[in-house]
């Protein structure tokens, strides 16, 4: 049975296990290798049940425990054309890193099959992914994106489980402490997602038949877990879809190493 372990998730770090309890992949790995070596044996898993490392884009919560833990540990690391270019001119990866991109058409990884599906991010060619595993059910990772594009919408249309982002409450935000810019980096289509845009995707998603769903990376500053679910539950009702019968809804913590594992 498939096993999704959300290790991370954030501003401060992001990293997801999914497999089985035999072996499984790491999407992203953007805490340090001790830390993520840590987190796994917390949730009943094991570095050696990793058989590969997926990366999203080269933002340094998403990559920062990449080097040392694909060195360390020899795991295939696979990524855009865009993000290795990027991570190459950051230093991020040398020779010890066995890094490949990632086709279009997706690859095989630890018995699953992962495809990537583009986003809209200020970074140089973000990914998220779809993990089919062998009983036919998908996950799919859309974090760090200013808007779900239809391309995106038809890729996580049907999956069963999805991680989400639900980054920011709009009204928190424009009325914080972060710079001008910054603000409107946050807003922008190459930004992060709002709890709005994400509760009005969550309900689409509900209507195709997703069963379940993760809400991620949520701003310290700009957020409130209790907020970010109230506003998809919300717009989930509205649409009389009605939790634990047609969905189960999940806020994704900070560090999950809880000692269990969800199914």
């Amino acid at each position: 049975m498939t096993r999704l372990c959300p290790l991370f998730s954030g501003s401060s770090g992001n990293s997801y296990y999914i497999g089985n309890g035999e072996c499984g992949i790491l999407i992203d790995c953007g805490r340090s290798a001790k830390q993520i070596e840590n987190a796994l044996s917390a949730n009943g898993l094991d570095i050696k049940n990793v058989k590969a490392i997926f990366v999203t884009h080269e933002h340094s919560d998403h990559i920062s425990g990449l080097r040392v833990l694909a060195s360390r540990h020899k795991l295939k690391v696979y990524a855009s054309m865009g993000t290795i270019s990027a991570l190459e001119g950051k230093g991020i990866i040398n020779e010890k890193v066995d890094i490949s991109p990632v086709t279009p058409d997706g690859i095989d990884a630890a018995g699953m099959f992962v495809k990537p599906f583009r986003i809209s991010h200020d970074c140089a060619e973000g990914f998220g992914f779809t993990v089919e595993a062998e009983d036919g059910r998908k996950t799919a990772f859309a974090t760090d994106t200013g808007i779900v594009t239809e391309d995106m919408l038809s890729e996580l249309k049907g999956c069963d489980t999805v991680v989400l982002e639900s980054n920011h409450d709009i009204g928190m935000l424009r009325c914080g402490m972060y710079p001008y810019v910054l603000k409107q980096r946050i807003l922008s289509d190459r930004g992060h997602l709002s709890n709005e845009i994400c509760a009005q995707t969550a309900a689409e998603l509900v209507r195709s038949g997703t069963t379940r769903l993760f809400l991620a990376h949520l701003s310290k500053e700009n957020n409130i877990p209790e907020l970010a679910k109230q506003a998809s539950l919300c717009v989930l009702e509205q649409n009389d879809m009605k939790q634990n019968i047609d969905f189960m809804l999940s806020v994704v913590p900070e560090c999950y190493t809880s000692g269990s594992v969800i199914y």
